[in-house]
């Protein structure tokens, strides 16, 4: 079986750009050939993320009227998913990047949508995070026609490196967040190449610094004690969705890996009977147990997918109750493709064996990558909702993570 078999989108994906999908895996295939050397060595990958200009995938979610290609988010995640394979933190990267634009989006005036999806088009933009809803250090004090930001923001995917950024920052006053956009080398603002996990290690997800930033009130996006709406807490099921397929073609690369090593390099064991490792009876089975981690998942993710593109498509009309059972279908595949990502990463060595441990193939970045990312939010947390929805039939309420 052909990993293009396994592993082709699925039929029922929107109609989108013809060549997404094969500019992402020419892409793949080049950041593939790098990705154990460039796990090793860690920091950030400048260029690669030139290679990632260079494709035209950063416009790939911005729609038409503003210069994008207008595709719908089930063909973005499958871009991810085919990046992942290759290179997850990279992968991370640019699904970041497009969840900022989401963030436009969703936030942003019909102006401020125009003004940046736009500016993002034309010059090639690429966004990084600093919206991190549970750090509240980055404080807003009013000032004239806007505010001025002070503090540091963790955990800030992407901003190494990128042009711009979105913001939240806490406002005493109201004792609310406010969500902005800013240059990332406007005056006071510092980006600290910082990170040091020990997987998904050039995702660039440092602290951002902001030292009496004036922020003008035409980039606010959402300003203090706004009322979210059901559209606007959409936000964070695009961004569950990221994580998952993340997670999924982690999974996938690392099923890919350890079915060509054990097809071509595995030695087959003495007490087995047979000649090669693929021939083992116990060998097969144990692929076929991996294959039902990974079917279900990739399968919910792509059902959640267009899930997702349905409810983003009434727009202000979505209703709580239909933006409830979108994060229902994003917890299933999210749990789903969590624990793929973690158990074939890990039994993969048990198939492919003490060889297959060596440096020179990287195959431990695989688990060491889904590890350190799914300590994103508590999975926990995901199957309490699922428990809650499947006894009472209650939908999870709108959270930065729900």
């Amino acid at each position: 079986m052909s990993a293009a078999f396994i592993f082709a989108p699925p039929p029922q994906t929107p109609a989108a750009p013809p060549d997404a999908i094969a500019v992402a895996t020419f892409l793949a295939a080049r950041l593939a050939a790098t990705a154990n050397a460039r796990d090793q060595a860690g920091g950030h990958a400048a260029e690669e993320r030139e290679w990632i200009r260079d494709s035209g995938l950063l416009t790939l979610s911005i729609p038409a009227q503003f210069g994008g290609q207008g595709a719908p988010w089930p063909l973005v995640y499958q871009v991810i998913r085919i990046l992942a394979r290759a290179d997850s933190a990279l992968a991370h990267v640019f699904g970041f990047h497009h969840l900022q634009l989401a963030g436009l989006q969703l936030y942003g005036s019909a102006q401020q949508q125009r003004r940046l999806l736009t500016l993002t088009v034309d010059e090639r933009l690429f966004w990084g995070n600093a919206l991190n809803p549970l750090d509240k250090r980055v404080t807003a004090t009013d000032s004239g026609d806007g505010f001025v930001l002070d503090g540091i923001k963790s955990f800030s995917s992407g901003s190494v490196g990128s042009d711009w950024l979105t913001v939240s920052a806490w406002h005493a006053p109201t004792q609310t967040a406010l969500i902005a956009a800013l240059p990332t080398r406007q005056p006071g603002i510092t980006v600290q190449p910082d990170w040091d996990a020990f997987g998904q290690r050039q995702t660039d997800s440092g602290n951002v610094h902001f030292e009496q930033v004036a922020l003008p009130a035409e980039l606010v996006l959402q300003s203090p004690a706004q009322a979210a709406t059901p559209q606007t807490t959409v936000r964070s099921q695009i961004a569950q969705l990221i994580m998952t397929n993340l997670y999924l073609g982690i999974a996938e690369g690392a099923f890919e890996a350890a079915r060509g090593y054990t097809s071509e390099q595995a030695k087959a064991w003495f007490a087995s009977g047979v000649a090669q490792a693929a021939d083992d009876p116990l060998v097969q089975h144990r692929y076929g147990q991996l294959w039902l981690l990974l079917r279900p998942a990739q399968v919910l993710a792509d059902l959640a997918a267009l899930e997702l593109d349905t409810v983003l498509r009434k727009g202000a009309l979505v209703t709580a109750q239909e933006r409830g059972l979108l994060a229902v279908a994003v917890a299933e595949a999210k749990c789903l493709s969590h624990k793929a990502g973690l158990e074939i990463s890990s039994q993969m060595f048990e198939l492919t064996g003490a060889r297959s441990t060596s440096a020179q193939f990287g195959y431990d970045r695989y688990w060491r990558n889904v590890r350190v990312h799914t300590l994103h939010d508590p999975v926990d947390y995901k199957l309490r909702d699922l428990g809650r929805y499947a006894l009472s039939g209650t939908v999870p309420e709108p959270t930065a993570y729900s």
